[in-house]
């Protein structure tokens, strides 16, 4: 199988010598689900994370970072966030904003820095794995040290079914 390239959040992981491990999956569905990529590389849907878009009336953009079978509490992110509310970005702005595609989005190298918040559960994992910034490539991560590379919050974001 051809090795693919590096994304640029792969590199910038590269430039902070983060260690982490990339894995491909083939693209099934242009809107693959963080599950249905779960169920390709053969993990937890817990494990799989997904890098979310919001707008708020104090920051413009927020990301959420959150395990693929979970949905975000608007209100949480609004409160934690210091917003008065939260609504998901639009999809036709989430490449203009942050330089990344749907089903390929990562909370590294976006066009610019977003505040950030990963839901807290990842604190208790040793890996999680989220988009390396294109559809097919995913980066094994340990969730500190994402946190530390994008500047993040781990912060309850979630909501409970």
């Amino acid at each position: 199988m051809k090795e693919m390239a590096k994304t640029n959040a792969a590199r910038i992981l590269d430039n902070l010598h983060v260690t982490y491990n990339l894995k491909t999956y083939e693209v099934k569905d242009e809107h693959q689900s963080a599950t249905n990529v779960a169920e390709t590389l053969g993990i937890e849907p817990e494990l799989i994370y997904k890098t979310l878009v919001l707008t708020g009336q104090k920051d413009p953009y927020i990301v959420a970072v959150i395990p693929g079978n979970a949905q975000v509490d608007l209100k949480k992110l609004a409160h934690i966030s210091g917003n008065k509310k939260c609504e998901m970005l639009p999809m036709k702005d989430l490449q203009h904003v942050t330089g990344y595609i749907r089903g390929g989005c990562s909370p590294i190298g976006m066009k610019k820095s977003f505040p950030t918040y990963l839901e807290e559960l990842a604190s208790l994992e040793n890996k999680i794995i989220i988009s390396a910034g294109k559809k097919g490539l995913q980066i094994e991560i340990n969730p500190h040290d994402l946190i530390s590379v994008t500047h993040a919050n781990f912060a309850d974001i979630i909501c409970i079914a």
